[in-house]
């Protein structure tokens, strides 16, 4: 399906971006304009469309930059959605007490509320709005029930304009987000090769029947990729660190963009730049280095033949 048509965006490269650098991190320490500004004057010389997690200030400052400095670039905005729903299969804790779980349907409510207000408010930049970020899948820390993302997505319906998606695993897709579907205007799917121990030279098939799988379950809605990419360290857990470099991060990128683009299939790569503030206070976490751009935003290998760049040697 022609995400052309059914977004009324032109076709376009897409990257999932957030601009937390050494010692910031959400909820506490956020980028100031001038690095948001250094950062999508980078962005827009590589991609047309970028997402947003959450109704946050550095996503306020993002909509602000772009809007002000009539920057070519559209966005899809995120509501990041706590847990409501405790669930054991969490490897990292995803329990929550009463008491919780009543204060973490507030904060979500105060996300939808704020969704709304900038949908309506930026709809010169925000081309389509995501409510939810992985709440369903089975190993999820802020599990979010069907029934309550239904609702939550009627409430964005009712009163914005942009088509509206949910960004989820491709797994719960296939089954268990089929009522959610129905309320949608389109599917957003993850998509990680690494983390299911595939070997590079199958990634990107693996990829497409990711895909595959999810558009042949619902051939009447558009499917877009909302996370693929690849990491550039590991401390071995999870999958081996021989499997994260970039090297491999490369292939899979110059794949991907190949094969998404041949296919008119609308896919934010993750993610534009490392972010030092995730997972454990161990360096080579993998979730610090899925950036195609260090923290000190030079470029890795997948972007450093670009007129203009002057690369850096990293350990």
């Amino acid at each position: 399906m022609d995400y052309t048509k059914v977004l009324s965006i032109p076709k376009g490269m897409a990257i999932c971006y957030s601009g937390f650098r050494e010692g910031q991190r959400p909820g506490a320490e956020y980028p100031e304009r001038a690095q948001i500004e250094e950062d999508l004057h980078i962005v827009k010389n590589h991609w047309a469309y970028i997402r947003l997690y959450s109704c946050d200030p550095h996503a306020k400052t993002v909509l602000e930059v772009i809007r002000d400095e009539k920057l070519p670039l559209k966005v899809m905005l995120g509501a990041y959605l706590e847990g409501e729903v405790s669930n054991p299969h969490c490897p990292w804790g995803g329990t929550f007490s009463d008491e919780q779980i009543a204060k973490n349907k507030k904060i979500n409510q105060q996300q939808v509320d704020t969704l709304i207000r900038w949908a309506n408010q930026y709809q010169e930049v925000i081309f389509s709005l995501a409510v939810g970020n992985e709440s369903c899948v089975e190993w999820s820390g802020n599990m979010v029930s069907v029934d309550a993302m239904i609702d939550y997505v009627k409430q964005v319906k009712a009163v914005t304009e942009q088509p509206i998606t949910f960004c989820e695993n491709y797994v719960p897709w296939l089954d268990k987000l089929a009522p959610l579907v129905e309320v949608l205007d389109f599917i957003s799917i993850h998509t990680y090769p690494l983390w299911e121990n595939i070997p590079i030279d199958h990634a990107l098939a693996h990829t497409k029947s990711n895909y595959q799988q999810v558009s042949k379950r619902y051939p009447e809605k558009l499917v877009v990729i909302t996370e693929a990419g690849w990491t550039t360290k590991a401390n071995g857990r999870g999958f081996p660190k021989a499997h994260a470099n970039v090297v491999f991060q490369k292939m899979y990128y110059d794949a991907l963009c190949r094969w998404t683009d041949e296919n008119k299939v609308l896919t934010f790569v993750f993610e534009a730049f490392d972010e030092p503030w995730k997972g454990s206070s161990d360096p080579n976490e993998p979730e610090k280095h899925w950036g195609l751009f260090y923290e000190d935003r030079t470029p890795k290998m997948a972007l450093e033949a670009f007129p203009g760049y002057k690369t850096k040697v990293h350990s």
